[in-house]
C-alpha cells in the first residue's frame, strides 16, 4: 500500500512523539481528560491529519497559481502562445532529421533498388537509387529488406543513409 502524501518523515515523528508523551490517552497530559472527544489521541490525530491534508492542498494550489502567473508574464505577443511557441518550434525543427527513409523498393522502369525518402516537415518524397549498396547482400536479405521492411546490415544502412543525405542536399540546393 503506498504511503499517503501527508505522511512526511517530520509529521510521522511528530505523531510518534505525541503518542509517547500521551500514552495513547489525553494529548495535553491531563489525567482526567477534560474533553475526551477532542483531546483523546485518536480523534486528535485524525483532526491533525485532516489539517495537514488541507495545508498540502493549499500549498499545491499556491504553487499552481504561481506557475500560471509566470506563464502569463511570458513576453510573447500574438496567437503563438503556449508550450509550442515560436522558440520551442524552432528548437523542435532544428533537432529533427533532414529526412526519413520510408521504404525500400525495386523500380519498375530500371529494375534497380531505390529508397523512398520523405523530407522532414514536408510532403515531398524522393526516390533515391541505391543499386550498388544492395549488391553485397544475399538475394534472401535483399528480398526481406524490400518486401518485409527488415533491417539492413549496419554497413549497408550507413551507405543508404549517406546516399539519401546527398540526394536530399542536392534537392534542397
Amino acid at each position: 500500500m503506498p504511503k499517503p502524501k501527508w505522511a512526511t518523515p517530520e509529521r510521522q515523528n511528530h505523531l510518534v512523539r505525541l503518542f509517547l508523551r500521551s500514552g495513547g490517552f489525553c494529548v495535553f497530559g491531563g489525567k482526567p481528560c477534560t474533553n475526551p472527544e477532542r483531546h483523546h489521541y485518536v480523534p486528535y490525530i485524525e483532526a491533525l491529519v485532516k489539517d495537514w491534508i488541507a495545508d498540502d492542498r493549499e500549498a499545491r494550489g499556491y504553487i499552481l497559481r504561481l506557475q500560471r502567473q509566470a506563464l502569463h508574464r511570458i513576453p510573447e505577443r500574438g496567437s503563438l502562445r503556449g508550450t509550442f511557441n515560436a522558440i520551442s518550434r524552432t528548437i523542435y525543427h532544428d533537432n529533427q532529421p533532414m529526412f526519413y527513409v520510408e521504404e525500400l523498393g525495386i523500380s519498375g522502369l530500371t529494375f534497380r533498388p531505390f529508397a523512398k525518402v520523405r523530407l522532414a516537415s514536408s510532403y515531398v518524397r524522393l526516390h533515391v537509387d541505391i543499386g550498388d549498396v544492395m549488391k553485397g547482400l544475399s538475394k534472401n536479405r535483399r528480398r526481406k529488406a524490400i518486401r518485409y521492411s527488415k533491417a539492413l546490415p549496419l554497413e549497408a544502412q550507413r551507405q543508404v543513409d549517406t546516399l539519401c543525405s546527398r540526394a536530399v542536399a542536392d534537392h534542397l540546393r
